[in-house]
């Protein structure tokens, strides 16, 4: 199985941006140990990152020829980018809308994604361990 991490804008500053509510963990220490665990289970994840918009969704138009799922965290274009939400419908491939924080416990204008109603389904809230839930969610899927 084949799995696309996309994360969007300012999540290349994992570990230096906002710690408290981002988590002081490089995302490059977070997904190398990751990729080693899932491999011995057959699973290769791949991540990529973008602050682009529109190079976000040339990478969902992408993905949907070659992996199996996605897990898209899409940042503040969550709460903007109804371009972002047209992909994720156009695309054949399930997704998991992601978030480290709590999005519904912050301000109000986080409350809204152009993004949840194209996606399997939305974890947020545990931190980094949000991305795991999403790998186990597709893991889970493929053995029904």
């Amino acid at each position: 199985m084949k799995i696309l991490i996309i994360n969007g804008p300012n999540l290349n500053l994992l570990g230096i941006r906002e710690t408290a509510i981002y988590s002081s963990q490089s995302w490059e220490d977070f997904i190398k140990p990751l990729r080693l665990k899932y491999a011995q289970k057959s699973i290769e994840l791949y991540d990529w990152q973008s602050n682009v918009e529109g190079d976000i969704i040339s990478k969902l138009h992408e993905a949907d020829y070659w992996v199996d799922g996605i897990i898209l965290n899409a940042g503040g274009y969550t709460h903007t980018s109804v371009a972002i939400g047209d992909a994720v419908k156009a695309i054949s491939k399930p997704v998991v809308e992601v978030h480290i924080s709590n999005i519904a416990a912050r301000e109000s204008f986080r409350h809204t994604s152009y993004i949840s109603p194209h996606c399997v389904g939305v974890i947020f809230g545990f931190g980094l361990m949000s991305y795991v839930l999403a790998i186990e969610y597709f893991i889970l899927k493929s053995k029904e």
